[in-house]
Parts: structure tokens; C-alpha cells; sequence
């Protein structure tokens, strides 16, 4: 797998590092803890463990970024797992079976520099495609953090992930609402909702970590309806793709991003 070159910042709002290390952060809240779902640094044991309470589990970087070396593992069978791979953007499918059989087989991959594995959700579909949500958070400096967009990324037929560098279409939260036939007063509710937990989550990160400006915050929708946090992006979220949905949205997003010293989207 290619290497993913790190971001180098050059404006003041500090990057939290690791999927594990804000998990964490936001399991010992208890405003936050119920949102996450279970994740455990990869070990053989673990997998075990992880994989005896759960169905679906996630295996990916515990830094990474574009759905690159994410792994979805399910028993399909007493005697057999499936292992589905994306690597760059080309994904795979292999069956193994033991556990054991499928540790050895990912700590020869180049992604098992440091792994973790995560609870799998069963997403939400629309139009039988899976789907997340990003709320981007941000905040002027000495200001309260503001959620200035919405978008939802539908998942590309059959991907396992729903990245739109996998291939994955991005639209605005009104829009995903509108292909669900939701009522207007049932999609001000469900808005208001991620709203609610986005500024919740921001807030809880921000008491423990000083000095940051944004987040983007992926939710998933299970198919029970449940509302969890996936992942927490400090490090120079993006907006520019917004700019061609919500012209709106991209200048509310770019003009609290000028407040902290961003001039890029």
C-alpha cells in the first residue's frame, strides 16, 4: 500500500493524532461513551476477542486517511471468515479458516504498521447503497464551535467503505433526506440531532486538547437507527468539494477557516 503523505499544517488549529487515542478520549466521557463503537489495538488476541462479541469487525490504520488498508472481517461460516480488502482502490476478497490464519495474513501487509480493530456498524442505506455523515465543526478563535456543513457520503455498489476517493458520491444532508422521503419536520429533527452530538463531541475533544479550530466528525446511522461516531478528522478536513453542492456552505466553512490563519479548502 502506498504511503499516505502527512499534511503539514501552517495555520494555528492543533491536529489530534490516532483513531485510538480519541476513541478513548471520548469513551471516558459520558456524554460521549455510549457513540462509540468498540475498538482495540490489533493483536491476535484481541481479534479473538473482538471477534467472538461482534459480527462485523473493522480492521484499519489507526492512521490513515482515503479508505486505504481498511479491512472488513465476517464469519460466514462455523469453519470460515471473509476478509475484504481495499488497497489503494482496488478491493479484495479472501476466505480463511482460522483467526489465526487471518492475523498472519495481515501482518505481512504493509498496512500493519499499527492496526486497530473496530466494532463493524451495519450503515444505514439509501437506494441500497451504505452511507456516513460528516458534520464539519468549527470555531473562531475565543468563539463556540459552530457546525457549518453537512454532507453524507453514499458508498460506492459492493465497497466497503464510504470514502469518495473509493469512489463514493458525496451530497448534502438535505438531499439524503429528501431520497429517504423524510418529512420536513422529520429531517429538521435528524439534523438537529447530529447537530446536537457533533457540538457534544467537539466539545468533550476540546476540554482535553487545547488549541483546535475544526473537526470533522464522521457518524454512521446503523439500521436500527442508532447514531455512532466513527471518526474524528483534526488534520486539515476538507471543504472543497462542498463548493459545487453548497456555494453557501463553502464560504460559511472558508470564512470561520480565514478566523485561525487557513487560506486552503
Amino acid at each position: 500500500m502506498p504511503s499516505v503523505k502527512k499534511y503539514v499544517k501552517r495555520y494555528k488549529s492543533r491536529s489530534l493524532w490516532g483513531k485510538l487515542k480519541v476513541g478513548r478520549m471520548l469513551e471516558k466521557d459520558p456524554a460521549t461513551a455510549s457513540m462509540v463503537p468498540a475498538a482495540k489495538a490489533f493483536s491476535l488476541k484481541q481479534l479473538i476477542r473482538m471477534a467472538s462479541r461482534y459480527d462485523m469487525l473493522y480492521i484499519k490504520p489507526n492512521i490513515g486517511s482515503l479508505g486505504m488498508g481498511v479491512h472488513r472481517l465476517r464469519r460466514v461460516a462455523d469453519d470460515r471468515y471473509e476478509l475484504a480488502s481495499v488497497i489503494t482502490r482496488k478491493q479484495t476478497m479472501r476466505s480463511f479458516r482460522t483467526l489465526g490464519a487471518v492475523y498472519r495474513h495481515l501482518k505481512r501487509t504493509k498496512s500493519s504498521r499499527k492496526l486497530l480493530i473496530q466494532r463493524g456498524i451495519p450503515l444505514d442505506q439509501v437506494d441500497g447503497r451504505p452511507y456516513d455523515l460528516r458534520a464539519m465543526v468549527q470555531r473562531r478563535p475565543k468563539g463556540p464551535w459552530t457546525c457549518t456543513a453537512f454532507t453524507a457520503k453514499l458508498a460506492s455498489p459492493s465497497k466497503i467503505v464510504t470514502n469518495v476517493h473509493q469512489g463514493a458520491k458525496l451530497v448534502m444532508l438535505p438531499t439524503l433526506w429528501e431520497m429517504q422521503g423524510l418529512t420536513a419536520s422529520a429531517a429538521k429533527a435528524n439534523t438537529d440531532l447530529i447537530e446536537r452530538k457533533a457540538l457534544t463531541v467537539s466539545r468533550s475533544l476540546s476540554r482535553r486538547y487545547k488549541g483546535m479550530h475544526e473537526m470533522g466528525i464522521d457518524f454512521a446511522i446503523d439500521r436500527s437507527k442508532k447514531l455512532w461516531v466513527l471518526e474524528v478528522n483534526t488534520n486539515h478536513p476538507q471543504f472543497r468539494p462542498v463548493k459545487k453542492l453548497d456555494r453557501a456552505a463553502y464560504n460559511r466553512m472558508a470564512s470561520f477557516a480565514r478566523s485561525y490563519g487557513r487560506y486552503d479548502d
